[in-house]
């Protein structure tokens, strides 16, 4: 199945970009040009490639980080006639690396190399406070109620109670597996446990089930744990793939456990009735390529429930539950990104994937099929994107979603997106009589037709910015 869109001016602008002087800030086409010395086709939905031009190259080549200064305000603009998107705050991290996002109660978290994890309001990224660890290089960051896990260099977890009111408080509770009380009795019993309860690897992942109370974390040592959030016990330890555990997620409505890996498998587990163990229920392996990324997006009143996959060849393939077996099906795949996909989010219809091209894509899948369209191609950042978090605005006319985004370009950026209804006849239905929004649907009309072009979904916004200001090449 394919599911591409039409063949839009974006890609005689493609051309018209090739015939003239290549402005000063390379692209990853002419990256992967120079690295590999061959040709490149730019249309715009080309076949993906894995990424095999070398680190120290590609990165060589990349253009200096973003500058000092910490916020950047992009104008707002219109790419698609169902989508507005603009970017409301850029910061800059002047060492390190972000590695991990997580949102809640309108604070945003952040982990990185350093041993703090840093707390931002949502959504200005005004700073609030930080938590300080006694080891760093925070991998992944799970929040639930007023609880937030965070993964570190030791290869254990760390829970923190954070308060959010008008001071932002945060303390931590416990460390899986517990460190031992007395050091001394290296040879216990309870210091054994605790060594075979701990991973022998990176913790790159974890997920939550509410329902139980199990936090499961996966590791590049294979495996995948499960912790009992009551007791702080690893209630079960088992070795799920052939390579680096890279995505874990939990389905609420079944408990049923996701996993993928660098081996180019996805895995579905469940929980013994009854008991804490595990057994495998189903492999999915479609491509032979490392999968990086795990995203699913459940809808409990039509029964829907798709799980999407990130690789490494630029693909994102997903699978649909049957509602009969409860077997879960290829549907397709999406193709755009040019690099690896490293990052997914899925939240209502939309998903949006970071990528190695540095570009995030936005996806929607079309209510009751398999069909999927990109909306738009934010690419404001300069290095690959590493980590994306997702929440959902309440707006009167419009469905609307906060997007942060950290990139290996050291900056981290929210975005705020508003996503027009299909067609316009449902937002004359959604809107009241009311002058006030009257006014709100005469604005969406007048920025549909801002441009005299038959505009795409699929756009870049500095592009569209161009245009519409009536210039023909980059600065």
């Amino acid at each position: 199945m394919e599911y591409y869109g039409k063949r839009s001016l974006h890609s005689y602008f493609d051309k018209e970009r090739r015939s003239i002087q290549s402005p000063p800030r390379l692209s990853f086409n002419s990256h992967l040009k120079l690295s590999e010395n061959h040709e490149v086709d730019h249309h715009l939905y080309s076949p993906s490639r894995s990424s095999n031009a070398s680190a120290a190259t590609m990165y060589s080549l990349m253009p200096p980080p973003s500058p000092d200064s910490p916020w950047t305000l992009s104008p707002l603009q219109t790419p698609s006639p169902s989508l507005l998107y603009h970017c409301i705050a850029s910061l800059h991290r002047h060492e390190g690396t972000i590695y991990s996002i997580a949102v809640a109660k309108g604070i945003v978290f952040t982990g990185s190399e350093s041993s703090r994890i840093r707390a931002w309001r949502q959504p200005d990224c005004i700073e609030r406070g930080y938590l300080k660890a006694s080891c760093g290089d925070v991998r992944s960051i799970l929040v639930y109620g007023n609880m937030l896990f965070t993964s570190h260099k030791d290869h254990k977890v760390r829970i923190w109670n954070v308060t959010v009111t008008d001071n932002f408080r945060g303390k931590k509770i416990t460390t899986l597996p517990k460190s031992t009380y007395y050091s001394f009795l290296k040879f216990s019993r309870s210091s054994r446990n605790n060594n075979n309860n701990q991973h022998k690897d990176c913790i790159s992942c974890m997920a939550y089930y509410h329902a139980e109370g199990l936090l499961y974390t996966g590791s590049w040592d294979k495996t995948v744990k499960a912790w009992r959030i009551s007791d702080n016990r690893c209630v079960d330890s088992f070795l799920a793939h052939e390579d680096n555990v890279n995505s874990i997620v939990v389905n609420q409505e079944d408990g049923c456990v996701f996993t993928c890996s660098s081996d180019g498998s996805i895995k579905i587990w469940r929980r013994v009735y009854g008991q804490n163990s595990h057994t495998l229920t189903m492999t999915l392996k479609f491509q032979p390529s490392p999968i990086n990324a795990l995203a699913l997006s459940s809808n409990t009143s039509n029964a829907t429930c798709f799980l999407y996959s990130g690789s490494s060849d630029g693909f994102i393939n997903f699978w649909e539950k049957e509602k009969s077996s409860g077997r879960f099906n290829h549907g397709g795949f999406l193709q755009g990104h040019r690099f690896s996909v490293l990052c997914l989010v899925a939240i209502e219809k939309l998903i949006f994937s970071g990528s190695e091209d540095t570009t995030i894509r936005v996806w929607r899948r079309e209510e009751g099929s398999c069909f999927h369209e990109c909306l738009a191609v934010l690419d404001a950042h300069r290095g690959p994107v590493k980590c994306l978090a997702a929440t959902l605005e309440i707006d009167k006319v419009v469905m609307g979603f906060l997007v942060y985004s950290a990139s290996l370009d050291q900056t981290f950026k929210v975005w705020r997106i508003k996503v027009l209804p299909d067609h316009e006849e449902k937002v004359v239905n959604i809107i009241s009589s009311s002058e006030e929004n009257i006014e709100q649907l005469s604005e969406i009309n007048r920025m549909k037709m801002t441009t005299e072009y038959e505009l795409n979904p699929v756009l870049s916004p500095s592009w569209v910015e161009k245009k519409l200001e009536g210039r023909h090449h980059f600065h």
